[in-house]
């Protein structure tokens, strides 16, 4: 018989650590709200959550980074907002957070969820946290319960 494993979506005793930008914090609000809203949802306590604010968006690797290897939580989500401007610093921005979330994930074994939006416009950054799109955050924090789940029964 094939053995199948899958991870379950409820909080258990997992802690979480969700490390959020300022930066246009009227969009990461929504997500960290959405993010907890989940977790709670799903059975975690206050208790099994860490929220770390940090600047922007490209200071959350090194903050997530630190956090996954502290051997304190099972998964470390991560929320941001970049909105395309006229410059080329939108592309560098999803570039580096893409880049360092991955390397995260691949060093620490500790799974660090892209919560990130990298939209167009503002417009659709305010949809996808939490109005026509759902709550990107709420995902993310989803994605976060399943693989601590999943992770603990390998």
């Amino acid at each position: 018989m094939i053995k199948e494993i899958k991870g379950q979506l409820s909080a258990g005793k997992a802690n979480y650590a969700i490390v959020v930008s300022r930066f246009n914090e009227f969009v990461t609000g929504k997500l960290l709200s959405g993010a907890v809203d989940s977790l709670q949802r799903h059975g975690a306590t206050d208790e099994q959550l860490t929220i770390v604010w940090v600047p922007g968006t490209i200071e959350i690797t090194v903050a997530a980074k630190r956090l996954a290897g502290s051997g304190k939580f099972n998964a470390v989500i991560c929320l941001g907002a970049v909105i395309r401007g006229q410059t080329s610093h939108y592309e560098h921005v999803c570039q580096q957070i893409t880049r360092g979330l991955g390397q995260i994930n691949y060093d620490t074994g500790v799974p660090a969820i892209f919560g990130v939006l990298t939209c167009d416009t503002i417009e659709q950054a305010i949809e996808r946290a939490g109005t026509k799109l759902g709550n990107a955050g709420a995902s993310a924090a989803l994605s976060a319960m399943e693989m601590a789940d999943l992770l603990g029964q390998i």
